[in-house]
């Protein structure tokens, strides 16, 4: 595999501009920049050209540059997004559906967390120092986010207590890794049966569903 710390410089190189707060317009361009970068990762690996890119996202080449000098600082901040976007629609669910309800929704936004995140696995796992920080962020962001979901769910007895939280996040994890080679929705299947068996022994039957 190539190196991704490698400057994307080496594509173009463009005049030095000092960073400055994003506008609402940059803004919009920054979340077309990492979503795009996430789907041509996705397709092509992490190597793909950076014009490609910015091609999908409708922005020029040096909108890529000013704000990721390097390819791995474009790596991780699509890495970054992906995990804030699954940890923040824990309190987004929370507020709609009952306790129940909510955690089961949001382990199939795990579910779909993982799924993305395959696309940078060969950058993540290349032992390369400038992505060291992101496995804590399983800890930092989406370990709390199901800990509390997970907690409101037990108190309204809508799964079992004595549920460990690292341990279903892990689980759900490792399921994922298992199903890597069959269609998302089988993944998605799966799932929805460990979060079914949640709801043995629990004191109550509201608020959980698939």
């Amino acid at each position: 595999m190539k190196n991704t710390t490698i400057s994307l410089a080496t594509e173009k190189n463009p005049e030095p501009q000092a960073p400055r707060p994003l506008r609402a317009d940059a803004q919009r361009k920054m979340t077309s920049l990492l979503i795009a970068a996430e789907e041509v990762f996705q397709e092509a690996g992490v190597d793909a050209p950076v014009r490609t890119i910015a091609e999908r996202a409708g922005v020029g080449l040096g909108t890529v540059y000013r704000h990721f000098p390097q390819r791995s600082d474009l790596i991780k901040a699509v890495f970054q997004s992906r995990v804030d976007a699954c940890a923040d629609a824990a309190l987004e669910l929370s507020s709609q559906y009952e306790p129940g309800d909510a955690l089961a929704r949001w382990m199939q936004r795990f579910v779909d967390f993982i799924a993305t995140k395959r696309g940078l696995a060969a950058a993540l796992h290349s032992g390369d120092p400038a992505y060291s920080a992101l496995p804590r962020l399983f800890n930092t962001r989406l370990l709390p986010a199901l800990t509390g979901l997970l907690d409101a769910a037990i108190a309204a007895g809508a799964v079992r207590s004595g549920v460990d939280a690292e341990e279903l996040l892990h689980a759900v994890a490792n399921l994922c890794r298992v199903s890597h080679d069959k269609e998302p929705a089988y993944a998605r299947r799966i799932v929805a049966l460990l979060v079914d068996g949640l709801r043995y022994g629990a004191t109550g039957e509201k608020g959980i569903s698939t």
